[in-house]
């Protein structure tokens, strides 16, 4: 199988990269290196059956030149941060119109097959009840989120259009080896400056599940592979969650500091846009034999440790 992974050189790219490699399959990187890094696949640059090719979605020539041949494609190219769509909303206009290059270069090719990375954002401000993937209305509160909903729209329309087939996988907050920004790096970089004062946005109360990237490419391909309705849609996490407070806590710990004060900037909301707390409903893909093996605390844990390890 020959798979077209957009933003292959990324955090959770890369990493889902490595395992469908490992898998024997075929894979092709399109990345424009925005945001994702060149180091994070360099390891498979004499494997035969690897491409990398430098290039960006919005060019839809160069879209339609490489995407030629291949069986499925993963779409996890976007903007990244949450954060920056309350500065530069224009990246979700960006985003938009990379999916909908990619949709259209895949009806071209007669390409059947598309794995999309949504995110929890699209649930928008929730009761405190687990979501699950039929909860409505969605309305996003982020730029960002809207971008993904969206890309949502357009992957069901072409599905539904042009008889293709989707996965779309809304995932909670990824965190591992490889990250390059988040609550966590943002720790860790701020202590590395003062080591005994740690500022926290908002009130560090915002509570969130946190699931590791390997077991995140892991439920993408777990779901893949075991789910064949013509659209599925799953919550990718974990059942349990962190409160900010608490992952601060940790990055002392691991970085072994003591006597760290904190600070809070207040409110319950860490920045524009920012969902301070909610819960996931993971059930529809636990029964196809996928579920997390780390809590949500294990998982902040494992990624403060490789973060540290891999001089961040």
């Amino acid at each position: 199988m020959k798979c077209f992974v957009t933003g292959g050189a990324g955090f959770i790219g890369s990493h889902l990269v490595d395992m469908l490699l490992n898998k024997g399959y075929d894979v092709t990187v399109f990345d424009n290196l925005s945001s994702g890094k060149k180091e994070f696949i360099t390891h498979h640059f004499e494997n035969d059956n690897f491409l990398f090719i430098k290039a960006d979605l919005i060019n839809m020539n160069r879209v339609e030149k490489e995407i030629k041949d291949h069986d499925v494609v993963f779409h996890l190219a976007a903007n990244p941060d949450v954060r920056s769509g309350a500065e530069k909303p224009d990246i979700a206009k960006k985003d938009i119109l990379a999916t909908y290059n990619l949709l259209d270069a895949m009806r071209r090719y007669d390409i059947k097959k598309i794995i999309f990375s949504s995110s929890s954002v699209i649930y928008g401000e929730t009761p405190p009840i687990p979501l699950s993937e039929d909860y409505g209305p969605l309305l996003p509160i982020s730029v960002y989120g809207a971008g993904k909903l969206a890309a949502e729209g357009l992957i069901s329309s072409f599905v539904h259009t042009f008889d293709m087939q989707g996965w779309m996988y809304r995932f909670a907050n990824v965190v591992g080896e490889r990250g390059t920004h988040g609550v966590i790096v943002d720790f860790i970089n701020k202590l590395r400056k003062n080591p005994k004062e740690l500022e926290i946005l908002g009130d560090g109360k915002q509570k969130k599940p946190y699931l590791y990237a390997t077991e995140c490419v892991d439920g993408i391909i777990h779901g893949f592979e075991h789910a064949n309705d013509q659209l599925n849609v799953f919550n990718l996490g974990v059942e349990s969650s962190t409160e900010v407070t608490r992952i601060a806590e940790l990055v002392v710990e691991e970085m072994d500091l003591s006597n760290v004060s904190f600070t809070y900037t207040g409110g319950k909301r860490g920045w524009k846009g920012d969902v301070p707390q909610f819960q996931f409903d993971i059930t529809k893909i636990k029964t196809l034999g996928w579920q997390p093996r780390l809590s949500s605390d294990e998982t902040i844990r494992k990624a403060i440790q490789d973060l540290l390890k891999s001089g961040l």
